[in-house]
């Protein structure tokens, strides 16, 4: 099957990295859900990560979503790791990156974590989840 991201569907930043994997995924591995999303959250909840996403409504202010959540061949990674692990799949010059899986985690995922804390005001918010364009929309999990 391939691998599920899932990912917070507000966040401009997220959907641009969304947008950029879909580009250099030239094999179309990667499937996508917005932790928003009713497929998501299940995944998600599924997966034992519920607690990424919280707030009763998804689009509510008081939601917080602190990670991407990458789902392959029954594991799950999170913050730092699953960045790591999806780069890993995109080819030269980006596969590169996963050189910095030798760091700490507890060190990857402070500076994941403070990015993340920082994304809105840095990238901006949307109201809504991205709707996919009609060339990409089979890769996404509705």
């Amino acid at each position: 099957m391939g691998a599920i991201v899932l990912f917070d569907g507000v966040c401009n930043f997220c959907n641009s990295l969304v947008n950029f994997v879909i580009e250099h995924d030239r094999d179309g591995y990667f499937k996508f859900a917005p932790l928003q999303s009713d497929e998501g959250r299940r995944l998600a909840t599924q997966s034992g990560y519920s607690m990424l996403v919280t707030g009763d409504d998804a689009l509510d202010k008081d939601v917080r979503i602190d990670s991407v959540i990458l789902i392959e061949k029954g594991r799950v990674f999170t913050h730092s790791t699953a960045a790591l692990e999806i780069s890993k799949r995109l080819g030269v010059p980006w596969s590169l990156l996963y050189a910095f899986i030798v760091v700490p985690k507890g060190i990857r995922d402070y500076f994941y974590k403070l990015f993340a804390r920082y994304r809105y005001r840095l990238f901006g918010r949307k109201d809504r989840c991205m709707l996919p364009s009609p060339e990409v929309r089979e890769r996404f999990l509705t």
